[in-house]
């Protein structure tokens, strides 16, 4: 698989800043000390190092990761792990992840996500001789669960979702159940505030700590804090980005990255 773009770009970032801080582009410029011309041309995509280095502080972003992404400074380092396979798939005018992550002793496998379209999934779980025993669910924004009905029909696994979310077809839990899957044990932390039942799943039992955080952080990014975006800073810096540094973060878009990397090239978490 070809490497995946990171999810947003600069404008991406202080749009989604600007709208949960409740700031519109005339309060911005004045704090910033920036004209209305020169903000409006970052948020249209324009690179000006010195526009970013202004509005930064006043976002409460991080400014060298900030200038990093909008000079195309930064990627992160590839990452693998035996016992996890990615899938991307389109979904209208973007592309969405979902995972497998298995047990290569039993070959027993949980999804975590079905993305838009669960063949690759189908496939790799035929050619791998794998059995899909779980179906575990972020959020349920439909870019994420649009397969869930035929995952379940060809593999009749149950699914789950966080009691926070409502989905037909999936049970709903409360955030601190243990699933396990094989050898693999499955902790579930609440990291809402872009959806309001968001779940990251933690595993341990591979060769390395793995979170899937659906559309808690990006890499060099986070999901729009749709339902309350100072909860999910709170909740990202709390229930993510205080697991060990070499955990591999698996986003919901974009490429896979690290604790660690997330720790200081995420423009959202400054000082972290």
């Amino acid at each position: 698989m070809p490497p995946i773009p990171l999810e947003d770009s600069v404008a991406d970032i202080v749009g989604k800043a600007m709208r949960g801080l409740q700031l519109n582009a005339a309060q911005v410029a004045a704090a910033a000390g920036v004209t209305h011309a020169a903000l409006a041309s970052l948020c249209d995509g324009n690179y000006h190092d010195a526009t970013v280095r202004a509005v930064a502080p006043v976002l409460h972003l991080g400014t060298e990761a900030l200038a990093a992404l909008g000079r195309q400074a930064w990627y992160p380092q590839p990452v693998t792990l035996a016992g996890l396979a990615c899938f991307n798939t389109p979904y209208h005018d973007m592309t969405v992840n979902s995972y497998l992550v298995f047990d290569r002793s039993s070959g027993e496998a949980l999804a975590v996500d079905t993305g838009a379209d669960c063949r690759g999934m189908l496939d790799y779980l035929t050619q791998s001789q794998l059995t899909l025993k779980l179906i575990l669910l972020t959020h349920a924004h439909s870019d994420h669960v649009h397969d869930l009905a035929p995952l379940q029909q060809h593999t009749g696994a149950p699914a789950y979702i966080g009691e926070g979310e409502s989905l037909a077809g999936a049970q709903c839990f409360a955030a601190g159940r243990l699933f396990h899957c094989g050898a693999l044990r499955v902790a579930t932390r609440l990291t809402w505030g872009h959806s309001r039942g968001g779940i990251t799943y933690v595993i341990d039992g591979l060769d390395g700590p793995l979170a899937l955080v659906g559309d808690a952080v990006f890499a060099g990014s986070m999901g729009g804090g749709i339902v309350s975006y100072i909860d999910a800073l709170r909740s990202n810096r709390t229930q993510i980005l205080t697991l060990p540094a070499a955990t591999v973060l698996c986003p919901g878009h974009g490429p896979l990255t690290t604790v660690a990397q997330e720790q200081i090239h995420n423009p959202f978490f400054p000082g972290t």
